[in-house]
C-alpha cells in the first residue's frame, strides 16, 4: 500500500520557489507593494532625498566637511518639516540608509526629533542600516531599480553631496527623469554641494559644447557652498512643490 502523501507547500510559502527565476516578478512586485503599504501607514507623501558617498567619515579631514554639512542640512530640514506638518504640508528626509552621507542625513533628522527614511540595498560591502533611521521606515531592497522608484516617486527635492559611482548613477537618473519630464520640473530642486568638487569631476559645459545636452539643461540643478545658502534657496521652492502635490506615479 502506498504511503499517504503529505500536502504540498502553498506556493507563497515555498522559499525554494520564491527565490527561483520563475518567481522574480513576485519578488519585484513585493518590493513595490510592501514599501507602498508602509509609506501609506506612516503618511509619507513628500520627501527630500540626500545622496552622497557612503565613505564620508565624520572624523576624516577629507570628508568630514561634507558629512557635517549633510547632518546640519537635514537638521534644518527636520525642523522645517515640523512647522510644515502643522499646515498639512508634510515631508520626510530620505536616504539610502547606509553609512557616510546617508548616516549624516538620518542623523540630522534624528537630532531634529523627526522620522526619516532609509532605503537600504543588499550588496556585498559598505551598505548596512545606520542607527539613525526610524525603525518603521527602515527598508531593504534587492533590486536597484525598485529602490530608485521609491527614491524618486515622492521626492520634491534631492540634495547631492560628493560621491562616487552610486551617487553619479542616482544624480544622472534624476536629471534624465527631469529632462524627459517624467517628473515635473516646476519647483523641483536638485542641489549639488561643493561646486569645486563637481566641476573637477564632471564638465557639464563640455556636454553643452559637444551638443549632447542643451544649455537649458544646466538649469536643472543648482550649486550651494554652505548649509544656510542651500537651505535659503530650497525652502520656498520646496514649499511650492509640496503644495502642488505631484509625483512620478
Amino acid at each position: 500500500m502506498k504511503k499517504k502523501l503529505e500536502k504540498a507547500k502553498l506556493a507563497y510559502k515555498d522559499l525554494n520557489f520564491l527565490i527561483s527565476n520563475e518567481a522574480r516578478p513576485m519578488r519585484i512586485l513585493s518590493e513595490y507593494l510592501e514599501p507602498a503599504k508602509r509609506f501609506t501607514e506612516n503618511n509619507i507623501r513628500n520627501t527630500v532625498v540626500f545622496f552622497g558617498s557612503a565613505r564620508a567619515n565624520p572624523k576624516d579631514k577629507k570628508s568630514m566637511g561634507n558629512y557635517w554639512a549633510a547632518e546640519e542640512m537635514a537638521f534644518k530640514l527636520g525642523n522645517l518639516s515640523k512647522d510644515l506638518k502643522k499646515k498639512d504640508l508634510p515631508f520626510t528626509v530620505c536616504t539610502g540608509g547606509g553609512p557616510g552621507i546617508m548616516e549624516a542625513a538620518n542623523r540630522g533628522a534624528d537630532r531634529a526629533g523627526v522620522k526619516s527614511i532609509g532605503l537600504n540595498i543588499e550588496i556585498p560591502f559598505e551598505q548596512f542600516p545606520n542607527q539613525y533611521i526610524s525603525k518603521e521606515l527602515n527598508f531593504e531592497f534587492h533590486y536597484f531599480f525598485m529602490r530608485k522608484l521609491w527614491f524618486f516617486c515622492h521626492a520634491k527635492a534631492i540634495i547631492v553631496f560628493p560621491g562616487g559611482f552610486g551617487t553619479f548613477d542616482e544624480l544622472f537618473e534624476m536629471l534624465t527623469l527631469l529632462q524627459t519630464e517624467k517628473i515635473e520640473r516646476e519647483n523641483f530642486s536638485i542641489l549639488l554641494f561643493n561646486k569645486e568638487y563637481w566641476d573637477s569631476v564632471i564638465n557639464f559645459k563640455s556636454l553643452v559644447a559637444n551638443g549632447v545636452i542643451s544649455e537649458k539643461d544646466l538649469e536643472l540643478f543648482s550649486y550651494f557652498s554652505t548649509v544656510d545658502e542651500g537651505f535659503s534657496f530650497l525652502k520656498p521652492r520646496l514649499i511650492k512643490s509640496i503644495k502642488r502635490n505631484s509625483n512620478c506615479i
